[in-house]
Parts: structure tokens; sequence; C-alpha cells
């Protein structure tokens, strides 16, 4: 219980929610990067299923490795009822989610893509509240979605606006593998409930990672340049991304509400921008105004979704 008040305190939560989104938000240079060094074409969606595989395969390996390190035994799935959870929760947060991803991106813009994924702010307090009722849906969550979607609207415009048209194996794909992200928030905040949450982050991006593999090897996906140290250096970066962040956030849902945690996801994109600025030389466009604003809205958002938790800590 001592574990769970402190990792619900604001000041312990929110520190720990952002460093999962600076991870993310690393990502999107590093993946460009690792593409180039790893000579993966921007259309060869099926090389790029693999190398996610073999990211996500090494991820799950790294989280079983330095969690059963930790916590001094062998973290797996103990019965049929964890296989279960596992493999449901790698069906949504890994298979699904970033096989849907990689396609969509391929037959739609980067632009709309991120607005698109954005979305799962939103699937996520709807099926967390509407579809397994764990939470309530209030204004107060609602407001605070929506300015904070706003901002990533406004971070995303130009103008030329958004494009046009609507393809279902582009953006369609987009909008069901943000579902599919909202619905593995879930699970794992149900499932941690009763099972390990280390052990189901690390099995099931071991299982979702092998499954990717086989999917985008047989499908044609090859990868025939390793880009020597740098690119050795850049997947194990990427798997710690994977494995850092999603255990971490897995465990922070375990002890907050999705919603809460969801707004703050808001700023996966908004680092995304600026450490692409740093390390891709778009600096110029980063740290425009219009990105500014977006950014202040983002900040609203998570502002009006946990300034409740505030309240109550200090009317105790």
């Amino acid at each position: 219980m001592e574990n769970k008040s402190k990792l619900s305190k604001l000041y312990i939560c929110i520190p720990l929610a952002l460093f999962c989104c600076f991870l993310w938000g690393s990502a999107f240079p590093s993946i460009k990067v690792g593409y180039t060094l790893f000579n993966i074409g921007a259309e060869d969606s099926y090389s790029q299923l693999l190398f996610a595989g073999i990211r996500f395969f090494l991820a799950g390996v790294m989280v079983i490795a330095v969690g059963s390190l930790m916590q001094k035994q062998v973290l797996y799935p103990k019965n049929r009822l964890e296989f279960g959870r596992v493999a449901l929760l790698s069906l949504f947060q890994t298979i699904l989610q970033y096989t849907l991803f990689y396609i969509g991106l391929a037959h739609t813009s980067g632009v709309k893509s991120s607005i698109l994924i954005a979305v799962n702010v939103f699937f996520s307090i709807l099926v967390s509240t509407l579809v397994f009722r764990i939470e309530r849906l209030t204004v107060q969550k609602a407001i605070g979605a929506i300015v904070g979607f706003v901002g990533i609207v406004v971070i995303n415009f130009s103008a030329d606006g958004f494009g046009s048209g609507f393809a279902f194996n582009g953006e369609g794909f987009m909008l069901l593998s943000a579902l599919a992200y909202s619905v593995s928030s879930v699970l794992i905040k149900k499932y941690s409930e009763s099972s390990n949450t280390v052990m189901l982050s690390g099995w099931q991006f071991l299982f979702g990672g092998a499954v990717m593999i086989l999917i985008g090897f047989a499908a044609g996906g090859r990868i025939t340049q390793f880009g020597g140290i740098k690119g050795i250096l850049m997947i194990i970066y990427l798997a710690f991304i994977s494995a850092a962040a999603y255990t971490i956030w897995g465990i922070l849902l375990k002890h907050n509400p999705v919603s809460k945690l969801s707004v703050i996801g808001l700023m996966n994109p908004v680092f995304g921008v600026l450490l692409s600025a740093i390390f891709l030389g778009e600096a110029a466009e980063a740290f425009s105004r219009k990105n500014l604003f977006a950014l202040f809205l983002v900040c609203v958002g998570i502002f009006v979704v946990n300034i409740k938790f505030s309240l109550q800590k200090i009317k105790s």
C-alpha cells in the first residue's frame, strides 16, 4: 500500500510519466536514423516490421533479465491464466498496435499519423470508463483531453492543412493502432492487480517481437545492412526505450487512473518534435510560436486532468 501511495503522488507520478514520454519521443528521430543505418526504405513496410520485431524482442529480453535480477527470481508466466494474459496483452500492445502503425504510416502522411495516434487519449478514456468501467468519466477529464489534443492538432497544422482523403490501410490502420494501444493500457492496469507487471511487460514484448519478426520475414522483409557499431548501438537504444518506458508506464498504470496518464502521454509527440529539432536539424520548426503554443496547450490539458489530485491533497 505504501508503494501505491507514493506512485500516486504527483511529484513522483508526473516526472516518471514525463521520463517515459521523453524516451518515446526520442524514438521518432532514433527510428529515422535507424532506417538509414539499416538501409530500410520508407515504403518497405515489411522490413520495418522485421526491424521493429527485433527491437521489441530485445526489449523483452532486457525486461525479463533485469527484472529477474532485481527481484532475485526468474520472471515467467506461472500458469495458464498468466500465459493467456501475456498473449492477449501482446496481441494489443505490440502485435496489433505496431503492425497497424507501420503499415498505416506507409500509406498516409506523417502529419496525419501524429494527429490520429494522439486520438488514443480519447480511446483510453472511453475504453476505461465506458467499456471496462474501471474509472468514472468526468467533465474535467474530457476537457483536459480535448485541450491537450488541440495542442497536438496545432503542432501538426501547416498552411496546407492536414491533407485530404481517407484510406482504410492508411488512416484507418492508424486509428485502429490507437485503439489497440488504448485497450492494452486498460489490460495492463487490470492484469497488474494480480500479476507481476514487469513479467507481463517483458514476456509480451518477447512474444510480440517474435511474431512481428515472423510476419515481417514471411512477407518479404529483409535487413541487408547492419550499420556497424552505430547500428548495433541504435537497435539496443531503441530496445531500451521500449523496455524502460513501457515497464515504468505499466507500473504507473497499476497505481494511477488510465485517463490521468493518457493525457500526460500527449507529451510524446511534443518531445518527438523537440528532439527531432536537436538531432535532425529541425530547430526552426520545432521552436516556432505555433509549436510553443501547442506545448502550452498540452501542459494545460495535463494540468486540468491532474489538478483535482492536488486539491484533494490540500484538503487532506
